[in-house]
């Protein structure tokens, strides 16, 4: 019986499946491994932007393995596709609107202007809910720009042009335009005014914010007025209702905003909360049993596992019941209606959020700029609340940042995801709603905001005293004359698929949210800063945008499209369809040479016979399973289209693996410079144990041609320049003052190329396996798989190669690369056991040895192992300001890292001054902030090894992700890290992190 009741009957009929079906439902993107990393120039680069003094490159990386082997092309930064420029000098704020063009004047026509105008309405078609108007403000007045096939100034209409414009847009389902002046509203018909309302408050009108059907307008003086859209049956048929908000609170309104919920979040009871829930999950049936929240759950268990007064016996058919009745509820309630909201922020730093259009008060938060990483309810709250806000006396609130501007708005799929933005000060502040029912007030919304950390440093570059000058000349000329409030916050729908947010200001950003990710956060600092931004959907610019840059040019852009932007770099990915292994970059012909590989089964063995190497057909059974071989070749590809360029791919024969790949630059005498670049390749051929191993030397040139007709990719050629084999595999390749180095076994060469042949100049012995090579200047940094690294120095004049210094200690190295601090050298070497180790040459220093060893001055256990470095010049632009970078800067090379599980690492030499103020902020930082899962990271970072060394860790190094997540931190916390490091204020902090932030942000 018990039996029967665990497995069953055995009359019971089973299923049968014979055969399965795999579909990919979804996938994430990923770069790793990063087996090879390095940097080139991309293909399009808008003329705009060709006068910049730092180059630009962009990121290509192999990656994945098998038939999902790609090169990833990444750029951290965006660079728009600007369509054409305009110089309009005086503008201060822009906005576009939908609307039906004026149709030109009937006039008999032949019939070839008939099928023009038959295309051009087609191509109209096309754009659907363009933007016909674009209109900008000036200081005093304001123009109307027709948008359609070209751009014209539009002289009558209905539009106010004697006077500013503080907001302008869309109503009544893009059907009307209301344009707000600081003087009244209008609303319009295309360019037919239909209502004009002035509006006396006693002072102008300096903000606006409109959610169809409502318009609430903001004074300097804090006078809040709501329009709203009303259908009328005289005149046009709809008019605007004034409504003047009767707000409890008589402290000033700094900034305002409307929002309309369509996510079912903003409710004040649960009831609403449970239903808009069962209209989110109607089309997944559920029968999963959720708590209870006003309940209190003493035992573990059961917060655990689940409520343990429901049988896990339950009959079937209960289930099947509840079920039915679920969904037959959420069948009903599967619409959501929207409601209206409207977030006011006050002069006492308290936000406040009310109903529309009653306006009555359902959630204030104290303190507001605090930037506490929960913000609840204050409405009655106990002292004891997460963000403390009446309790505490104005003396121990610090000097709070005015908070002047917040935005409201639903991001991702179908909106259903709510965030809270503002401008407090020159940081910007970012929370995600989610559901809380813990409190049980009548009337108040049942939510929470989650603050989300970017870690953003979006301030301007300038000394305390200028950026204090300035603020209070703002202030005081703002109080003297007000002025609209230009807003750095701009919300957009549908710019090349995407909707989000774009940050305008010194430093400016989009915040990029998809249908499925999470809040991506993109720079696009090559203009430097931008000052109004806004949606541009037109014939000529299809989802494209428009913004104003500092020197006041109107910039018509779009997005690069052959980008995907949900990630946490903007990133491409060119399927290979076969394992890449190696990439290098021509900088002379602008194309990357990719070394690949496919898995062929082999039948066939390596002889020898009477000294002579053949290949022996093997004979096995039927069933026998033929071992897969790897079969290596190397292609050219272009940056233009990322396709292989035909005629270009070089296969290598069999059982030859490819095991280095550089492009160098030779001694020629074909050049002004007497360098050219050459590609060369190494290889070994993997016969087996019985027969000696050896290798290849290969030199290439990449030249060009007249391209065939129809490919334009055939411009460029290989030419061979030199083949021959050598004694050895070939295990590492790298130039140094116009010689060729390379490592065959044991011994480290270097050749002269002269007449495509190459002449032994200088030789040396060194460890077991060199298989990396890093040269600067006549220097040159070899890795050993097992005996760690070793300096050496080629001198050209006596044609010597010698051994500077080595480390002494066992290490397995990955990679190794320079680390450049004006005239000091260090030397970065990465090994198995994931640490990062910095060793410099100091032959004064003791540890030295008379200067034969390397000094380790630094290490740090990164967590995974880094197999690709290569270094950039610190970038000496900042957006913010036209100023060029100090001369100390100038001359500091950051060194960038890709990681085997897909990241991407740089490290950077800082003063000692910084050194020492980020040591003792990442101390402090280690014990008085929660970490993820209560890790340590200071026990994370520390050098690792599996055979005890005799010597202690150096660290040294300062972990950058730490010190970086002092941004995430709110006010107060800031201020007591700022006062045990020892400074007054957490400004110089912030300073420092900026200046670091902006001098690495390549890409």
């Amino acid at each position: 019986m018990d039996e029967l009741e665990v497995y069953g009957s055995e009359t019971e009929g089973g299923t049968h499946l014979s055969s399965y079906t795999f579909e990919v439902c979804d996938s994430i993107m990923n770069i790793g491994p990063c087996g090879q990393i390095t940097m080139g120039e991309p293909a399009f680069l808008s003329e705009e932007f060709s006068g910049i003094i730092d180059p630009d490159i962009e990121l290509v990386s192999t990656s994945g393995y098998g038939k999902n082997g790609a090169l990833s092309v990444l750029q951290r930064s965006i660079r728009p596709q600007v369509v054409t420029t305009f110089e309009l000098p005086g503008c201060t704020d822009m906005w576009t609107v939908v609307g039906n063009l004026p149709k030109p004047d009937s006039s008999p026509v032949d019939a070839e202007s008939l099928e023009t105008e038959e295309k051009d309405n087609k191509d109209k078609q096309d754009i659907k809910d363009g933007h016909a108007y674009l209109i900008l403000s000036r200081e005093d007045s304001t123009m109307i720009l027709q948008t359609g096939q070209e751009i014209m100034e539009l002289d009558h209409s209905g539009f106010i042009t004697s006077e500013p414009t503080v907001y302008a847009s869309n109503m009544g389902n893009n059907k009307y335009i209301i344009q707000v002046s600081p003087s009244g509203v209008r609303l319009l018909e295309e360019v037919k005014q239909v209502q004009h309302i002035p509006l006396d408050l006693g002072s102008p009108i300096i903000q606006c914010s409109v959610i169809d059907p409502y318009v609430l307008v903001l004074s300097a003086e804090g006078q809040l007025v709501m329009l709203n859209l009303r259908p009328d049956s005289f005149g046009s048929g709809v008019r605007l209702a004034l409504l003047k908000p009767d707000l409890q609170t008589e402290t000033r309104i700094e900034c305002m905003c409307l929002y309309k919920d369509i996510s079912g979040l903003f409710v004040t009871s649960k009831e609403d909360n449970v239903s808009n829930i069962a209209s989110k999950s109607s089309d997944v049936p559920s029968t999963s049993v959720g708590f209870n929240l006003e309940q209190s759950v003493d035992d573990e268990d059961e917060l655990l596992y689940g409520d343990s007064s429901i049988s896990l016996m339950t009959d079937g058919s209960k289930v099947d019941q509840t079920t039915s009745a679920v969904n037959e509820t959420a069948t009903k309630t599967k619409e959501v209606s929207p409601t209206f909201w409207a977030c006011l922020y006050r002069e006492n730093h308290s936000l406040e959020i009310y109903s529309v259009p009653d306006f009555k008060l359902s959630y204030v938060i104290h303190q507001f700029p605090m930037a506490y990483q929960t913000l609840q309810d204050d409405y009655k709250t106990s002292s004891s609340s997460a963000n403390t806000s009446d309790k505490k006396s104005d003396k121990s609130i610090p000097n709070l940042e005015p908070v002047s501007e917040i935005v409201l708005v639903g991001l991702g799929n179908k909106k259903s995801r709510p965030y809270l933005l503002a401008c407090a000060g020159e940081e910007c502040l970012m929370y995600e709603v989610f559901p809380c029912h813990l409190t049980s007030s009548t009337g108040r919304l049942k939510i929470r905001f989650k603050k989300t950390d970017h870690n953003l440093i979006l301030r301007e570059k300038k000394s305390a005293k200028a950026k204090t000058r300035a603020k209070s000349e703002a202030a005081e000329k703002q109080k003297n004359n007000p002025k609209a409030l230009v807003s750095r916050l701009r919300y957009f729908e549908d710019i090349s698929g995407y909707s989000g947010v774009f940050l305008c200001g010194p430093y400016p950003h989009w915040l990029f949210m998809s249908t499925r990710g999470s809040p991506r956060f993109h720079p696009m600092g090559i203009d430097g800063k931008i000052t109004s931004f806004t949606p541009f959907h037109n014939v000529n610019c299809p989802k494209g945008f428009l913004f104003f840059n500092r020197l006041g040019e109107l910039r018509i852009s779009v997005l690069p499209t052959h980008l995907s932007y949900d990630a946490t770099w903007p990133i491409r990915k060119v399927p290979l369809r076969c394992t890449p292994h190696m990439i290098t970059y021509h900088p002379e012909s602008k194309t990357y040479t990719v070394v690949s590989s496919t898995q062929d089964p082999c039948s066939k063995m390596m002889r020898v016979k009477e000294e002579e190497r053949e290949l022996v057909q093997e004979v096995r059974d039927d069933r026998f399973v033929w071992p897969l071989v790897e079969k290596f070749s190397f292609q050219l590809f272009s940056p233009v289209s990322w396709e292989a360029i035909p005629n270009t791919k070089v296969e290598m024969e069999d059982f030859e693996n490819i095991t280095a790949l550089k492009s160098v630059y030779l001694r020629s005498e074909e050049t002004h410079s007497g360098l050219k670049c050459y590609v060369a390749v190494g290889t070994n051929m993997c016969y087996g144990e019985e027969i000696t191993s050896r290798g290849r030397i290969m030199l290439f040139s990449i030249i060009e041609v007249v391209p065939e007709p129809g490919q334009p990719l055939t411009k460029n050629k290989i030419k061979m320049i030199y083949d021959k084999e050598q004694k050895g595999p070939v295990t590492a390749l790298a130039h140094v003052e116009g010689y060729l180095v390379g490592a065959i076994g044991q011994k480290i060469y270097i050749w002269a190329l002269k007449d495509n042949d190459l002449s032994g100049v200088a030789f040396i012995d060194t460890q077991i396996y060199i298989h990396t090579i890093t040269s600067i200047k006549n220097l040159m940094l070899i890795g050993d798989i097992h005996k760690s690294v070793s300096l050496l120095r080629f001198q050209t004049d006596f044609r010597v190669l010698s051994n500077v210094a080595r480390d002494p200690k066992v290490m397995e190295v990955y990679a190794c690369d320079y680390l450049v601090d004006n005239t000091q050298l260090g030397f970065l070497v990465t090994d198995k056991e994931q640490n990062l180790n910095l060793y410099m040459y100091q032959p004064e220093a003791r540890e030295s040895v008379g200067g034969t060893r390397l000094v380790r001055r630094g290490d740090m256990n990164i967590g995974t192992n880094i197999n690709s470095m290569f270094r950039l010049r610190c970038k000496l632009s900042d957006p913010s300001t036209e100023k060029r970078a100090s001369t100390i800067i100038e001359k500091k090379h950051t060194t960038f890292m890709g990681t085997l599980d897909g990241g991407i690492n740089f490290i950077l030499p800082i003063t000692e001054k910084v050194y020492r103020r980020f040591l003792m902020l990442q101390n402090v930082m280690s014990t008085h902030i929660q970490h993820l899962a209560g890790l340590n990271p200071k026990a994370h970072r520390l050098y690792k090894t599996k055979c005890k060394n005799l010597t202690n860790p150096q660290r040294n190094i300062i972990d950058g992700d730490l010190v970086f997540s002092f941004m995430s931190l709110n006010e107060n916390e800031k201020g007591d890290l700022a006062r045990k490091v020892g400074l007054t204020s957490p400004n110089q902090i912030i300073e420092d992190l900026m200046e670091i932030d902006r001098i690495t942000s390549h890409f």
